[in-house]
């Protein structure tokens, strides 16, 4: 599937994007974060990547963003709340220029926590949410058809900080084995799981 970059208009200026899009009919949209703009996060992240293939192969149009300040993306960081307003604005841009679709927020890391916050304002048909960073953004709790992945020996954010969120929600967590918080050699699973969830 061919992918576009294009620009959208955000809070704070252009918003850089890469759009792959199957053309109607759609069986959903899905936005999708990146991880940590001040250590290296950008849309190109190999597991941002993985997850919009993931959404690609189930037939979604998946639009992935730069946060504010990152890449071609205007702006600076702002600790979280810019972030989620980006994500708000690009999630209302895919909805407005794609047409009315099942709407999927789907994050890496910060991103997913990201996507947490703006899910509380949009609100999206389901959450996808990769080594959510609930020791680093404070998160709200979720649906609970909430897809939670999360690596086993994950050393950036700790299996038991993300078990400590989900727990008092009755959320599910699915666990990598052997998996850490990028993921390495465990992304074609990664892919499985959330085409697997598209399915469901």
């Amino acid at each position: 599937m061919q992918h576009n970059t294009i620009r959208i208009a955000g809070p704070v200026g252009p918003i850089e994007a890469a759009l792959a899009d199957p053309g109607p009919p759609r069986r959903g949209i899905a936005v999708i974060a990146h991880p940590h703009p001040l250590y290296g996060g950008t849309m190109d992240n190999k597991v941002v990547t993985t997850l919009s293939r993931a959404f690609e192969s189930e037939g979604f149009a998946a639009v992935r963003f730069n946060f504010r300040g990152v890449g071609h993306s205007a702006g600076a960081f702002d600790e979280g709340e810019g972030e989620t307003e980006d994500a708000v604005a690009v999630a209302q841009w895919a909805l407005a220029t794609l047409g009315a679709s099942p709407l999927w927020l789907a994050g890496f890391s910060f991103g997913a926590a990201i996507q947490a916050r703006a899910g509380r304002r949009l609100p999206p048909a389901r959450l996808v949410l990769v080594a959510p960073a609930v020791n680093r953004v404070a998160m709200p709790n979720v649906p609970e058809d909430t897809l939670v992945i999360h690596g086993e020996h994950d050393d950036v954010v700790p299996l038991s900080e993300v078990m400590d969120w989900a727990r008092p929600q009755g959320l599910p967590v699915v666990v990598i084995p052997g998996g850490e918080h990028f993921f390495h050699g465990r992304l074609p699973l990664l892919k499985r799981l959330v085409a697997a969830a598209c399915r469901s």
